[in-house]
């Protein structure tokens, strides 16, 4: 199953330094996976993880563009934010985003990318982002807290302390 932490997150201020704390352990050549229902929280995780990585522009949800790319500020890298929902091919739709060639020097965040990038990197990191509170989606709200899993994947991943990201 790979390292993995799972924690509750109570507010959208916490999953946004949950992202800052994801980006202390990146670096460039890392794909990350988010898993999450419609207004889960994975933008906000990612606008976290873009403050984190210290990049240039405002970290919105790329849903109609399909990509971003944020350059670093500070000679870090740069953070590729892909939007997979509209896209319903798997990586050979994805090829058209030339992800592959990004990937080696920038952070590369995915939503909606389950069944789609996993070929990518046999390292990767998956975040699933799961609302503590049942009920439909739409009934849910910004202040129910969320259920994150956090889980490396392949070797670049073993023996990293993924518990940093509980010290809140």
């Amino acid at each position: 199953m790979g390292n993995q932490l799972t924690l509750t997150v109570a507010t959208p201020e916490r999953m946004g330094r949950l992202g800052k704390g994801l980006a202390a352990l990146l670096r460039p050549g890392d794909l990350v996976l988010l898993h999450g229902e419609l207004g889960a929280g994975k933008t906000t995780l990612t606008r976290g993880l873009g403050e984190g990585l210290g990049v240039r522009g405002a970290v919105t949800s790329p849903t109609f563009v399909i990509a971003r790319v944020h350059p670093s500020l500070g000679g870090g890298p740069a953070l590729v934010h892909v939007d997979a929902y509209r896209l319903g091919g798997g990586l050979d739709e994805m090829e058209d985003l030339d992800l592959d060639v990004s990937l080696p020097e920038s952070v590369v965040v995915v939503e909606w990318g389950e069944g789609k990038v996993e070929q990518l990197s046999e390292d990767r990191l998956e975040v699933r982002i799961h609302r503590a509170i049942g009920g439909a989606a739409e009934e849910a709200d910004d202040l129910d807290p969320r259920r994150v899993t956090v889980t490396g994947l392949g070797g670049r991943w073993d023996g990293i302390d993924l518990a940093v990201l509980d010290r809140d």
